[in-house]
C-alpha cells in the first residue's frame, strides 16, 4: 500500500559549502576535486577545482541536487561528480523503501515545483528555496517495486519526448546559423562596395551599467521604482526586478541597444527600457542622420562585431568584453539610404526566420508541458493504471 510521508521523515537535505576563491584552480591536479556550481549542469566551459580537504560536501553522478538560488530556483539536477557549493543542496533518501529515481522524478513534478518557486518569489531579496517548507511537503510513497515500474515507464516516455525536443532545437539552431551566414554575406558585400571602414564609435556612445544593492530589489512595479534589466531579461519578462530610482542608476531607452558584455558576449537586445546592470553595455546612436540603429543591430550579430568580440572573449576564463575594444572595431558603414535598404531586406528575412523558430519553440513547449502533465498525474496516483 502507498503511504504518505513528509519529506523530512524520509529524506535528508544537505546544503553545500563555499571554499574561498583563493583555493580555486582551473586545471585539475592530484589532491583536487571539481567544485560543482549550478552553471556546470549546462556547460563545462568554466570548471573550477578545489583541494579535497577544503570541503566535506560531495556528490556522485547519481545523487539528486537542488538548485537553491535563482532564478530559476528549485532546479532538480544530477549527473556530475565532485564537491558542491552553497547554491546546491543534496536530496538524500534516508529510508531503503524510497528509491533515488522515484524521488528525482517526484521533485520534478509541477505541484512541488510551483509550490516552492511560489514561496521563493514572495520572499524579499534573492530568491531561494525555503528549506523548512520543502521538508514539510508531503510525498506519496508506493511499494519499492511500484516506484521502480513508475520510474522506468516515465524514463522511457521522457527519452522519446527529449529526442523530439532535441530535433526541434536542432531546427532552431539551423535557422539561426542560416541567418548568421546571410548577415555575414550581406555585410561582406557592403564592405566590398564601400571599402572605407569606420570605427564602431564613429556615431555611437557606449556605457556599462550599475548594480544597486540586491536588498532594494522588489518583484512588482511600484511608484518611484524602475525596471532593472539584467542579461536574462533579454529573453523573458517572467523574472522582472524593480529598483528605486536614484541618480546612480544608468538608464536605457527603447531607442538604444543593449549588448551583453559578460559570459554571453555578443548577444544584443532592443526595445528595452529601464535601468541596466554592469553585465550589459548600452549602445546609443548619437547621429541618426548617418546611422540606422536597426542596421547596427543586425551588424552586431555578424562576424564584424560579435565575431570580433568573441575572438578576444574566448581567450579569457570567463568571457567578457571591454568598451575600448568595441569602440575600436572597424565596421562597414555605407550611406544611410543603403543602410535603410539593407534593413528592409534583413527585416523581411528575419521575420520569416523568427516565424520558423516560433513554430519549433511552440512544439518544444507542448512537449515540455506533456512531460509536466505525465509527472503530475503519476504523483497524484492517476497514472498508475494507465502506465500498465
Amino acid at each position: 500500500m502507498a503511504k504518505v510521508y513528509k519529506l523530512t521523515e524520509i529524506v535528508d537535505f544537505i546544503g553545500g559549502s563555499q571554499p574561498p576563491k583563493s583555493k580555486f584552480i582551473y586545471d585539475n591536479k592530484e589532491g583536487y576535486i571539481r567544485l560543482i556550481q549550478i552553471r556546470d549542469y549546462k556547460t563545462d566551459n568554466h570548471m573550477v577545482y578545489i583541494p579535497k580537504d577544503s570541503t566535506k560536501k560531495f556528490c556522485t553522478e547519481d545523487d539528486i541536487m537542488i538548485g537553491r538560488y535563482g532564478p530559476p530556483v528549485f532546479q532538480i539536477l544530477r549527473g556530475i561528480e565532485g564537491a558542491y557549493n552553497v547554491a546546491l543542496m543534496k536530496a538524500q533518501p534516508k529510508m531503503d523503501f524510497l528509491s533515488k529515481g522515484y524521488l528525482f522524478r517526484f521533485l520534478q513534478n509541477p505541484s512541488i515545483q510551483n509550490y516552492i518557486i511560489g514561496l521563493s518569489q514572495r520572499s524579499a531579496g534573492q530568491s531561494g528555496v525555503n528549506k523548512v517548507a520543502l521538508e514539510d511537503y508531503e510525498i506519496l510513497v508506493p511499494p519499492l517495486q511500484e516506484q521502480k515500474r513508475i520510474v522506468a515507464k516515465l524514463d522511457s516516455l521522457f527519452a522519446k519526448i527529449d529526442q523530439a525536443i532535441a530535433l526541434h532545437q536542432q531546427n532552431i539552431d539551423e535557422a539561426e546559423r542560416f541567418m548568421g551566414s546571410v548577415l555575414n554575406e550581406v555585410f561582406g558585400e557592403l564592405e566590398t562596395k564601400y571599402p572605407e571602414m569606420r570605427r564602431f564609435d564613429t556615431f555611437t556612445k557606449l556605457s556599462r551599467g550599475h548594480n544597486p544593492p540586491k536588498k532594494y530589489f522588489i518583484y512588482q512595479p511600484k511608484d518611484g521604482y524602475v525596471r532593472f534589466l539584467q542579461i536574462r531579461d533579454g529573453s523573458s519578462d517572467k523574472d522582472a526586478v524593480y529598483v528605486p530610482i536614484t541618480k546612480k542608476l544608468h538608464l536605457v531607452t527603447k531607442d538604444d541597444l543593449l549588448l551583453v558584455a559578460y559570459r554571453q558576449v555578443g548577444k544584443v537586445f532592443r526595445n528595452m527600457e529601464g535601468a541596466f546592470n554592469v553585465a550589459l553595455c548600452k549602445i546609443e546612436n548619437i547621429d541618426f542622420s548617418h546611422l540606422s540603429t536597426t542596421y547596427l543591430y543586425y551588424l552586431i550579430h555578424s562576424k564584424y562585431v560579435k565575431g570580433e568580440l568573441l575572438k578576444r572573449a574566448e581567450r579569457a576564463l570567463i568571457p567578457s568584453m571591454s568598451i575600448e575594444h568595441l569602440k575600436s572595431i572597424k565596421i562597414p558603414l555605407p550611406p544611410l539610404r543603403v543602410q535603410q535598404k539593407t534593413v528592409q531586406y534583413l527585416d523581411q528575412l528575419s521575420q520569416k526566420t523568427e516565424k520558423l523558430k516560433q513554430v519549433q519553440q511552440k512544439k518544444m513547449q507542448n512537449l515540455k508541458e506533456l512531460k509536466a502533465s505525465l509527472l503530475d498525474r503519476a504523483f497524484r496516483g492517476e497514472l498508475l493504471v494507465s502506465l500498465y
